[in-house]
């Protein structure tokens, strides 16, 4: 009865599963900067901080994938270099 203005905490979490990471990142500081600026009820700031807590996991993950695809591409990148390695020859040297 004491809850108002729409957001409920069961939309929230479909609310943030289309998010990009930018996205979650902006709204993550704007919560922070919410709940330091005061004034909020306990149960606002609570609902508050469960966002906050639901889009730095969101922010996590996104970066967890990102590290996922950079070291992906790297391994490629390794892969191929080697793979050129042993293709090459003996790499310097000259027949006499």
């Amino acid at each position: 009865m004491s809850e108002s203005g729409g957001d409920t905490p069961d939309s929230a979490p479909d609310d943030l599963s289309g998010l990009g990471y930018e996205e979650a990142r902006d709204q993550l500081v704007e919560v922070v900067r919410e709940l330091e600026a005061g004034g909020l009820s306990l149960e606002q700031s609570l609902a508050l901080w469960e966002r906050g807590e639901k889009l730095a996991r969101l922010c996590e993950t996104h970066l967890a994938g990102a590290r996922e695809r950079i070291e992906a591409a790297l391994a490629t990148v390794e892969d191929d270099s080697d793979a050129g390695d042993a293709a090459g020859g003996s790499g310097g040297g000259s027949p006499e």
